[in-house]
């Protein structure tokens, strides 16, 4: 089978028999509101969905819809039958493929985007490979994700550079008021700031375009984490006007396990050392970071059918519905006594995920009720100024879920109805 043809009987840019819309029927729906219940009736049917509780956790994992899972299957078995011959020929044009298909969606340049294996992988090879000098500064949040304040320790270890925390404000009147708490922090040995897109233990969504331009103007470059960004909500990634950025494709996207992004902004990836030598030393640009030996590559080739889901749902449609339903429940509990919801208020501010606590309760305990006494799936923070349980509903999500669950939360708290 000639490359071709190869690339043709994956499908790479055709929807699969089993596809839960026609072109023709996802083009009719496009004028249908994002609250539509027939519409999301159809979208909740492309999945699996496990009985036996509601599940609110899904920034962890976004699991596959069922063509999507099919395809992925598809491309596993195809790879397998062709083996060596796959790995030694087309592979790496086609995760090229994958990568200029997330560019593009992301509003990135081809040759600023490479796909890793999530954003750890992503971020930790700016953090490693950044040039540090002894005495250098580099600012984070104590609500960072712990993987990422791990690594600037094991950098402070290694090159004597220092990581300086602050608190983002939890539910800030202006996007100022976080701007100003970065830079605050500023001082002439500062070098670089990490800062999340959205905070993964609360949903709120920061102000990236204002830091990053306060940063710039000090000449301090910025590296976003971007874990629960891709397919969750809408933006542009020249317009954020960032230096570096990190996300995982299996959060909201919904690809296979095994797929992340790291954009470099064109002219920054020479400066970074690479984490691993690739087969080609000093090559110029991102591809130059991107070496992790051999991987599984049909989660490559699945990005391009997540992709094609994403878009028939529509991104802005998809965006909508994940804060409609996020509203939906936490507009219903935030007033209440007993009940602290730690997301803004601000619809703009946050989109699907969202933090609730019940003030007399600890987190762990308040997750451990939610499942075992109302059949509803959580994860407790307990952290960095954050108690509640973190909810993340998805596209399939029902209201009559979400109605189950404040009742649930009335019954905790003590508000009962």
């Amino acid at each position: 089978m000639n490359k071709r043809s190869f690339l043709k009987s994956l499908a790479f840019f055709g929807m699969s028999a089993s596809s839960f819309l026609s072109s023709a029927k996802a083009a009719s729906l496009k004028s249908i509101d994002f609250d539509s219940s027939d519409f999301w009736e159809q979208i909740r049917s492309a999945y699996k969905l496990k009985p036996d509780y509601i599940n609110l956790e899904n920034g962890y994992y976004c699991f596959l819809p069922e063509e999507t899972l099919e395809t992925y299957i598809q491309h596993i078995r195809e790879v397998n039958y062709q083996g060596s011959s796959y790995m030694r020929s087309v592979q790496w044009e086609n995760k090229e493929k994958s990568a200029h298909a997330i560019a593009r969606i992301v509003g990135a340049k081809p040759n600023e985007v490479v796909i890793t294996r999530n954003t750890t992988e992503s971020l930790d090879l700016i953090i490693s490979g950044f040039p540090w000098e002894k005495g250098d500064e580099a600012i984070m949040a104590n609500q960072d994700y712990g993987s990422m304040l791990n690594m600037f320790e094991l950098a402070s270890r290694r090159y004597q550079m220092k990581p300086v925390r602050i608190d983002i404000p939890m539910l800030p009147e202006s996007d100022e008021e976080v701007v100003a708490a970065y830079e605050e922090a500023i001082t002439p040995k500062t070098k670089l700031i990490m800062i999340p897109h959205i905070v993964n233990i609360t949903g709120h969504i920061l102000p990236v375009r204002k830091i990053c331009d306060m940063a710039h103007q000090y000449g301090i470059e910025v590296m976003v984490d971007g874990a629960h960004a891709v397919g969750h909500f809408e933006f542009n990634m020249s317009e954020l006007n960032c230096d570096y950025y990190g996300s995982s494709l299996h959060k909201w996207l919904s690809v296979p396990l095994g797929a992340g992004l790291l954009y470099v902004k064109n002219g920054k990836a020479e400066k970074i050392r690479p984490l691993f030598a690739p087969y080609e030393l000093d090559r110029p640009g991102i591809a130059n970071l991107n070496h992790t030996g051999t991987h599984p590559v049909a989660t490559d080739l699945a990005v391009i059918q997540a992709i094609a889901f994403y878009e028939k749902i529509g991104a802005k449609r998809k965006e909508e519905r994940l804060r409609y339903i996020q509203r939906y429940w936490s507009d219903q509990v935030r007033e209440l006594p007993g009940i602290t919801v730690n997301t803004p208020k601000d619809p703009q501010r946050s989109c699907a995920i969202a933090n609730v606590g019940v003030d007399q309760m600890k987190p762990s305990e308040m997750a451990k009720k939610l499942l075992e006494e109302h059949q509803i799936f959580t994860v407790a923070i307990d952290g960095a100024g954050v108690r509640g349980c973190r909810i993340t509903p998805n596209i399939y999500t029902s209201t009559a879920e979400l109605d189950q669950f404040v009742k649930a939360l009335k019954i905790l708290s003590g508000n009962k109805s």
